[in-house]
């Protein structure tokens, strides 16, 4: 399993403030830091906006 964040991304930092083990905002848009399969993931997953945040198979 890999989190990707996708070009929807808006840089709002949600994800970021939801789960910043595996989040963070750097020049406008959300970055993967760590591929973790943690429940705050699924949390930001939820709560994007955008709808940026994927679970893929790697």
């Amino acid at each position: 399993m890999k989190i990707i964040v996708n070009d929807k991304c808006q840089g709002c930092g949600t994800c970021e403030g939801i789960c910043e083990e595996v989040f963070q905002v750097k020049n406008g848009r959300a970055k993967v830091i760590k591929n973790l399969d943690i429940p705050c993931v699924d949390e930001a997953i939820e709560f994007c906006p955008e709808g940026a945040i994927e679970k893929v198979e790697d």
